[in-house]
């Protein structure tokens, strides 16, 4: 399956070429001129219509051919649906604002199935719960049908606990992980040969930025990963947020990689950046996808933030074959600077993710290095705080 995933990445523009050398050395010597830059195409689109599979369509012919990286693999789609449906901001409905929209899931779904991908599944931890996530997305107000209907064989999987395997699957992450060694999620993170992650466009208030990586944070399940699990195994069921990974104030079952160090930081701002570049280490993307066409300022959800939180309209899409350079260049599009660190926007209270992969050699945050195709980083630029501070 390794060989299958790194194929495919070779394959789509050889983005991976250079990563497989990064790879080889140790963490303490990577440098921002060490690790891969992929190409990051930029699109405007400006609803939730048709224009999203014509926008996207030809960013996948910026990027490589689509069908190179799919046809005939299963393909493995996390979606960005992360929290309560009923948390909303002015009443929108979360695609609006926090979540990837369904327009834009169906859009990829039907562009796949037309690149020939044998089989695709959509991923997401549904919020403490083990409904599936067809009925967390009919809750939510998505129709799975549509996305169903979009391609052929589609299918779902709620992966906040076992789910449909016999066992969780174990990415190790390379030169031994900043905060655990390795992570437990479910099988259908491996049981894929391309994975996708299809995020939104926002801030964070723990990690600065939540884009094609940041959404990776939620693969990992709250059966293991949740404050009140077992002491020496997974919970059947998942047992509250991900506290263990928050704030460290307990270790994961015996039977899940344990920490790097016991006496790591329990400040949320120092854990989740690096859970976030342990895990994109561990289980590495090879298509980010992120959704900016509508979003919010402020926070990444209507109830955190430091202020009031405003719904915007930048009228983005961005995709990469690299999950590091795609973020970067998503950070320049919201008017951060993406080589920033611990105590300058937007990581005033937490270190930088970009950084950390970078260091674990997954791509570049230099934006000298990336090749953006599409439309130019200051023809599409939205600054998020500014828009923010103009409705406070």
């Amino acid at each position: 399956m390794t060989e299958k995933m790194n194929s495919s990445r070779r394959q789509f523009l050889g983005a991976m070429t250079l990563a497989a050398g990064a790879h080889l050395a140790p963490s303490s010597m990577l440098s921002a001129q060490q690790a891969p830059a992929g190409r990051v195409a930029v699109g405007l689109c400006s609803e939730y219509n048709r224009q999203v599979v014509d926008v996207l369509s030809t960013m996948f012919d910026q990027l490589g051919e689509l069908e190179k990286l799919v046809r005939g693999k299963t393909v493995a789609i996390k979606v960005n649906m992360g929290g309560t449906p009923t948390l909303r901001l002015r009443y929108l409905q979360p695609g609006m604002t926090t979540w990837a929209h369904p327009q834009v899931v169906g859009a990829l779904v039907h562009l796949l199935g037309r690149a020939g991908a044998r089989r695709i599944r959509l991923l997401e931890s549904a919020w403490l719960t083990t409904e599936p996530l067809q009925q967390f997305m009919i809750g939510a107000g998505w129709i799975p049908g549509d996305f169903e209907r979009a391609a052929s064989r589609v299918e779902f999987e709620n992966t906040n606990y076992l789910g449909s395997g016999k066992a969780y699957a174990r990415f190790m992450v390379p030169h031994g992980g900043l905060l655990f060694t390795g992570y437990d999620l479910n099988q259908s993170y491996r049981e894929c040969d391309v994975f996708i992650s299809l995020a939104k466009l926002k801030e964070h208030r723990t990690a600065g930025v939540t884009l094609s990586m940041k959404n990776c944070f939620g693969i990992t399940p709250c059966t293991i990963y949740g404050q009140d699990v077992p002491e020496d195994e997974p919970s059947l069921i998942p047992t509250g947020g991900r506290y263990l990974l928050h704030s460290g104030t307990r270790q994961p079952p015996k039977s899940a990689p344990p920490a790097v160090d016991l006496n790591a930081p329990k400040d949320d701002g120092y854990r989740v950046p690096r859970v976030v570049a342990d895990l994109v280490a561990a289980r590495p993307i090879d298509l980010a996808i992120v959704d900016g066409i509508y979003t919010m300022a402020g926070g990444e959800t209507p109830a955190q933030g430091t202020g009031v939180s405003v719904a915007i309209h930048p009228g983005l899409l961005i995709a990469g074959t690299n999950c590091v350079s795609t973020d970067a260049a998503c950070m320049a599009l919201m008017g951060f600077d993406p080589m920033a660190d611990r105590g300058t926007p937007p990581f005033e209270r937490c270190d930088s993710t970009l950084r950390l992969a970078e260091q674990l050699g997954v791509g570049t945050r230099d934006l000298s290095r990336v090749d953006i195709a599409g439309t130019p980083i200051p023809k599409a630029h939205f600054d998020f705080r500014k828009a923010w501070n103009r409705s406070v």
